[in-house]
């Protein structure tokens, strides 16, 4: 009986969401489409032609490549590649700028689906997610980081756990060279949760671009005998 409740009731839900979307419709934060009812905050459209990484299928990748002699990580992947006027930068500036949380955590969940056998081979004990300075986080209201965290913990099961702390503000790395980005954020990261130590991390950042504040969050974490690997929502070539 229960089930055929529940089925009786289904049909008028959908009902009520189609009829609601008429007067108040949803669109799509990249291109402004209308979203269908089943998509949420990015359409089909623009999801399908924002530029992938595959990284996770390729050893060694290009954003492996970028910490050869500098750090050692495990592993290194990101979903999209990040290109000046393109839909993964519209996307990490609706994240950060125009106050979508929710799309970094929507896509944290999407990516995590791709990622399931690469992430239950890999056995990560928590994902950690690059600190926002207090200030800016004050600001924001969110990091937007923990919120991709989020969405990639919520399915894989693997705990987020905010192991790191930013003790100052940087400037923005945006036109900065290899060496002035590296220097930027050196030793402003240390650790504020003891149980990190010992442990296999996945240490996630929304963008990289040279990879310093990858590897300076992953020196912290390396000191205390962690086994880390890094993930970005979106990485540059």
């Amino acid at each position: 009986m229960l089930l055929l409740s529940r089925q009786r009731y289904s049909k008028p839900v959908n009902i009520l969401e189609d009829f609601i979307s008429l007067f108040f419709p949803k669109y799509c934060v990249t291109c402004r489409r209308s979203l269908y009812t089943k998509e949420n905050l990015i359409c089909t459209h623009s999801f399908v032609n924002v530029a992938k990484t595959n990284s996770h299928n390729e050893k060694p990748n290009f954003i492996e490549e970028k910490f050869y002699g500098r750090v050692n990580l495990g592993s290194a992947w990101a979903y999209f590649f990040f290109q000046q006027q393109g839909i993964a930068q519209d996307i990490l500036h609706h994240i950060k700028y125009k106050n979508f949380p929710e799309l970094a955590e929507e896509l944290g969940r999407r990516y995590a689906l791709e990622l399931k056998k690469k992430l239950d081979d890999a056995c990560f004990d928590y994902i950690v997610p690059v600190p926002l300075y207090y200030k800016k986080f004050k600001k924001r209201g969110y990091n937007q980081s923990e919120k991709f965290a989020n969405g990639l913990s919520e399915n894989s099961l693997i705990p987020t756990l905010n192991a790191l702390r930013r003790l100052n503000d940087s400037e923005t790395q945006t036109a900065k060279t290899r060496v002035e980005r590296w220097r930027n954020v050196k030793g402003i990261f240390e650790l504020q949760k003891e149980e990190i130590k010992d442990k296999k991390i996945l240490l996630v950042d929304d963008v990289i671009t040279t990879g310093a504040t990858i590897e300076a969050c992953s020196k912290v974490l390396l000191v205390e005998g962690c086994v880390v690997s890094g993930l970005a929502l979106a990485a540059a070539r």
